[in-house]
């Protein structure tokens, strides 16, 4: 955060202008890669770092112009001058360069002007817009790391020079610098050119520093006046100086800072427009920034919030009314034209929810009301327009909204739009669906805080207490609701995904939402048990590290652990990053290959017993007072369609192992149903695959009914198909689903271990036994680098924006999401379809059997007594004719009593 700004007003503009790689690359620094990088593997850090600087600082500063220069090359006419300028500097990282042109599009997006001229460098250009806007009468802020602006310091003229990455900003005026260096900021290129410049491979002059330069200067007034009398200067550093002469006038020519740099825009030019908030809410959700508090702290700065215009439109103000008892019937009666757009402050805690407030809204008209506060007539009134299919009704996060009113015994029916989901329908690569982020984006609207008034309503007559704020606030969300329900109903068939919100996302959303309600039960012994048995496991893990190195040291510590491996054992070293040699998982399997010691096989127990150990915990701590564990389920997470689980996340479960398998003992049939019965695909994304490639041969091998990997493996390596070993089938399986997930050959040399031309070749030798899959997969991205998008069986889209990029690394990760999307995706479809049918089919019949969870591709229903063998002819059924694949879909059946025993 920079130094607060004094208080004192004028009526002088005030520019602020940054140096845009200076600041950048100082971003790139202060926060680490690894953690800021998009599903497509962009590094976002230096964007990241860089954008929420520029958010606080226009916040603290409030600038009336701003403009942002970049540098071009090195190639400057400072290195005309001089070819070894900045040649010491080391080779921008790629990491670093890709990010560059994205921190381009977010200023283009915030209407920012940006400055890039060639044959000069940022300074330049900073140092001509400072020197006009001065003359011009302007107050200038510039925000550098590059001390050189010091010399640009005057009255009006402040430089913000990054003292701590670049979240906090020293201020420099001319006191500030004549207290740093003791000399004026005109003093200072003088300075500047003695001291020399190690970063942009200035010389120095032999034993002379920063006090011996300053003294110099302040001893003779100035850098010309010491050359006139350099023979005064006495000592081994006057002789130095004058051995060094040539030299050190070049520095001062090449530390001068150039005052005018042609430019397109002088000053006036650079008035901050408004944002284009659709432009950089698709920017952001590119860059996958899904920080609240990021977005709207750089919201906030839009100079187009400071204009005199309503934060609504003109024409969609309404009246907003809060109801008390009696009330609901009459107004529900009187607004039946069109959908009611609601909205509703509610919790779920632990198997129980709590609805506080409601707020409905039509075209014309808003009410709030206090569920806890209807009388008998509004109860009655609501639940009855709540479940009648005749009234349309828009939500947003309906699954979350259905689950809570069904604790207050409302069933909901007649929703005709979530907006939530249609969001995601829409671009399903966001990572945020927030009502407010989706507002601003789609109608321009920012939402008011919950507690304060928005203006937004007329809003009657009330006082403006903290209750009728908070209405009003909930009002315009059931507004804002039933506004974007309006834009998205024509954007849907744009993007051919109405029928898919209606006929498969809609439903799937009430299914989930009576699965989460159910929950599934839990033997909390066993769970603690297993808490226990893994705590100590990793306590053993510890105390095993210790004593193969002899000492005790942190072993949740990267820094330790590398001292230890890399330092005291010498083992090889690892792919370097910034803070070392990485001890990731896969260094650490790598390491234990590579060497005898053990402690890189210690270290990978203690890892998986403690994940295993944290997993089992948040079960443990998420079992409801019914004994249940009700996970949340999600649609809008995973851009391929695929459902995901939180709070607890069960697919964190493992499947495979014996540990897995203990845990999956601990979810059992609950009190009053018979067993557990799990159902899944038998490799479902492998019979997409055949279905959408058509290829003769994988579909002839999956209907001949033979064990597929050992069919298919017969015709890859020429062998009879009982010849075909382990080891074939093996290769051929992971080849098999590395395709479906666009695996690379080096990618599967990594998986099976082998070469990278042995790989190679057995995908060639795969690709010409099955021609029609080779074709597809080319196909498929062709196609979507012409379009921009892939599309499932159901026409689910993922946009992959990235296949045309020119950098590699983005294009080679978007070409393998265009292989797996279309697969991974139709998948998802035709589960989430199977669970409709399972679904409807049980209540056709009658049965108290329910669906109780999806995992991967699988699901977990609780069984009733009696109707074990209606409920597995039901799901075989139903399942299997969820989609007619060229390749037919088989499914897996069991039971028993925990998740375990049911296992098929």
């Amino acid at each position: 955060m920079a130094e607060k700004a004094s208080k004192t007003k004028n009526d002088r503009p005030r520019l602020m202008l940054l140096d845009g790689h200076s600041l950048a690359y100082r971003a790139f620094y202060a926060l680490p890669v690894e953690n800021f990088s998009t599903a497509t593997g962009q590094p976002t850090n230096a964007v990241y770092g860089f954008t929420s600087m520029l958010a606080n600082t226009l916040r603290d500063e409030q600038p009336t112009h701003l403009a942002v220069a970049f540098d071009v090359s090195r190639k400057t006419w400072r290195f005309d001058e001089f070819p070894e300028y900045k040649a010491t500097r080391s080779k921008t990282p790629d990491e670093f360069r890709s990010q560059v042109e994205l921190i381009g599009e977010l200023l283009d997006a915030m209407s920012v002007s940006r400055f890039a001229v060639e044959g000069f460098e940022a300074d330049d250009v900073l140092a001509t817009l400072a020197s006009q806007a001065e003359e011009l009468g302007y107050d200038v802020l510039i925000v550098t790391g590059d001390r050189d602006a010091f010399q640009l310091v005057s009255d009006h003229v402040t430089v913000l020079y990054p003292t701590k990455g670049v979240s906090e900003l020293t201020r420099y005026t001319p006191a500030k610098v004549e207290e740093r260096y003791g000399l004026t900021p005109r003093q200072y290129p003088d300075f500047a050119a003695l001291r020399g410049d190690p970063s942009d491979n200035l010389p120095g002059i032999p034993g002379v520093g920063e006090k011996t330069a300053a003294k110099w200067i302040t001893q003779f007034g100035s850098f010309t006046d010491l050359v006139e009398r350099v023979d005064e200067v006495k000592g081994k550093a006057g002789e130095n100086l004058r051995a060094h002469l040539d030299a050190v006038k070049l520095n001062r020519r090449l530390t001068e800072m150039v005052r005018d740099v042609p430019l397109p825009l002088g000053p006036e030019g650079l008035a901050r427009p408004p944002y284009d908030r659709t432009a950089l809410g698709t920017v952001l959700d590119a860059l996958e920034f899904r920080n609240a508090n990021f977005r709207e702290r750089l919201f906030a700065a839009d100079p187009g919030t400071e204009l005199d215009e309503p934060a609504v439109e003109p024409g969609v103000a309404v009246d907003g009314t809060l109801l008390t008892a009696g009330d609901l019937p009459q107004w529900l009666a009187e607004h039946t034209e069109g959908p009611l757009g609601l909205a509703s402050v509610d919790t779920w805690a632990l198997g129980s929810g709590t609805v506080t407030q409601v707020a409905l809204a039509d075209s014309a008209a808003a009410a709030w009301f206090d569920p806890a506060q209807l009388d008998e007539a509004d109860e009655k009134a609501f639940a009855a327009w709540l479940a009648d299919p005749a009234r349309p009704k828009v939500l947003h996060n309906a699954k979350n909204v259905e689950r809570v009113f069904a604790e207050h015994g409302w069933q909901i029916d007649g929703i005709t739009m979530c907006t939530a989901l249609a969001a995601y329908l829409i671009k399903p690569g966001r990572r945020s669906f927030a009502l407010d982020v989706l507002s601003v984006e789609y109608l321009g609207r920012e939402l008011a805080p919950a507690d304060t008034g928005s203006g937004q309503l007329a809003f009657g007559e009330e006082d403006e207490d903290e209750e009728s704020a908070a209405a009003e606030a909930l009002m315009v969300q059931a507004r804002t609701v039933l506004d974007l329900g309006e834009v998205f109903t024509e954007r849907l068939p744009e993007v051919g995904a109405m029928e898919l919100l209606h006929d498969v996302e809609l439903p799937t959303s009430a299914l989930l939402a009576r699965m989460e309600r159910a929950g599934i039960a839990a033997d909390r012994d066993h769970l603690e048990g297993l808490e226990q048995q893994f705590a100590a496991a990793v306590q053993h893990a510890v105390v095993e590290a210790h004593g193969s190195v002899g000492h005790e040291f942190n072993l949740g510590s990267p820094k330790q652990l590398q001292e230890v491996l890399f330092g005291e054992l010498g083992l090889p070293k690892t792919k370097k990053t910034k803070t070392g040699y990485t001890t990731d998982a896969d260094a650490l399997a790598w390491l234990a290959a590579q060497t005898d010691h053990e402690l890189p096989v210690i270290m990978l127990r203690h890892r998986e017993q403690a994940k295993l150990r944290v997993t089992v915990e948040g079960l443990v701590k998420t079992i409801a007072p019914d004994g249940r564990i009700h996970t949340s389920f999600s649609q809008t997470v995973a851009a391929t369609g695929r459902l995901s689980s939180t709070d607890p996340n069960l697919q964190n479960v493992p499947i495979r192992t014996d540990e897995g398998r203990a845990i999956r003992r601990g979810f059992v049939v609950g009190r009053g149903f018979e067993s557990l019965l799990t159902a899944d695909y038998s490799q479902i994304e492998l019979r997409v695959m055949a279905h959408l490639s058509e290829d003769e041969g994988l579909i002839a091998a999956f209907t001949s009914g033979e064990d597929l990997h050992s069919t298919v493996g017969s015709q890859v390596f020429g062998v009879p198909r009982d010849a075909v070993d382990s080891e074939m089938r093996r290769k051929i399986k992971a080849m098999s689903y590395g395709l479906a997930y666009g695996l690379s050959a080096f990618g599967l040399s990594g998986q099976l271990g082998i070469e990278a031309a042995e790989a190679r070749a057995l995908i060639e030798t795969y690709f010409e036994r099955f021609g029609g899959v080779r074709d597809y997969l080319h196909r498929v991205v062709e196609e979507a680098r012409g379009t921009g998008y892939t599309s499932t069986l159901l026409g689910r889209r993922r946009y992959l924006p990235d296949l045309n990029s020119d950098n590699r690394q983005r294009r080679e990760m978007a070409e393998r999401m265009a292989l797996n999307a279309p697969i991974q995706g139709s998948a998802a479809d035709i589960v989430k379809i199977a669970m409709l049918r399972v679904d409807a089919a049980l209540a056709a019949e009658r049965l108290t059997s329910r669906l109780l969870l999806q995992v991967h591709d699988e699901i977990v229903l609780e069984v009733a007594p009696g109707e074990r063998e209606k409920a597995e002819e039901i799901v075989r059924r139903e399942m299997a004719g969820a989609y007619p694949l060229r390749a037919p879909l088989d499914v897996s059946v069991g039971d028993g009593a925990d998740w375990e025993s049911a296992a098929h």
